[in-house]
């Protein structure tokens, strides 16, 4: 008789209880995760994740500095020339509806909260460019405001886990924040973000070198081969990831480790 895989007609209380294990198990595999927009201040954030949409934070991270440094207040954001700002963030994609969403928001900011982001998930969704999951970004790194992102890494990786049936995000938010301590929800969003982007990856998961093969219900949607799955590890930990998975790092090509985290 086999073992029933996980996720099998569970308990309400036993899915919290693998969810709690999942929980840790990224803590142990991340010690890394972190929020990878640079910012320094809750408008930088707030600007550096509507860039983010539909582009990498590694692009973004690279736009960024000339940006911040022209535009170092909402007001300058309110008063930017439309044609120079555009120019700057060209590099992140669909500028021209990115640029009209920053000189609202710098106006937005100026009219309604002194130029001032503010550290309310009801204020902030009410800005022009900032969504609920925006919101939950700038609230739970710039203001220490516990905070769900659910993003498409999160989403893809919590229905692989059945943590959750839902497919609004509101819902999964919810859901997900239900089975852990308020505390933990900003660093499990980013550990569950680290780890879609370089172990569970969309088309093929790395599952033969994940630390989480024993607790995940969609195991072998990816290569369960050691061999194969080292291959899709990404990023520059791609080789203590490994080893985490108790798998042998020399497995891991170098190119892995190279490869642009998406």
């Amino acid at each position: 008789m086999t073992d029933s895989p996980p996720g099998a007609s569970e308990t309400d209380l036993g899915r919290t209880r693998r969810a709690r294990k999942i929980g840790r198990v990224l803590t142990e595999t991340h010690p890394d995760a972190h929020c990878e927009l640079d910012h320094s201040n809750a408008l930088e954030l707030a600007v550096a994740t509507i860039l983010s949409a539909q582009c990498t934070d590694k692009k973004v991270n690279e736009v960024t500095p000339k940006l911040f440094a022209r535009y170092p207040s909402a007001a300058a954001y309110a008063g930017a020339d439309r044609g120079e700002m555009e120019e700057l963030i060209r590099p992140t994609g669909f500028y021209r509806n990115k640029t009209d969403s920053l000189l609202k928001l710098g106006q937005a900011l100026l009219d309604r909260y002194d130029g001032n982001v503010p550290g309310r998930l009801a204020d902030l969704v009410t800005l022009p460019g900032i969504g609920r999951k925006t919101a939950n970004v700038i609230l739970g790194n710039a203001f220490d405001v516990p905070g769900i992102t659910v993003d498409t890494h999160f989403q893809r990786l919590v229905h692989r886990w059945r943590l959750t049936t839902e497919t609004d995000p509101v819902k999964i938010e919810h859901a997900v924040g239900a089975l852990y301590p308020k505390r933990d929800w900003t660093m499990l969003s980013h550990r569950i973000i680290f780890h879609g982007r370089r172990v569970c990856h969309a088309r093929k998961p790395a599952c033969g070198a994940c630390t989480l093969a024993k607790l995940c219900p969609s195991y072998g949607t990816g290569p369960t081969e050691p061999a194969a799955a080292a291959k899709l590890l990404k990023g520059p930990r791609a080789r203590d990831l490994a080893v985490a998975a108790g798998v042998d790092p020399e497995l891991v090509p170098a190119q892995a480790i190279a490869a642009e985290v998406p």
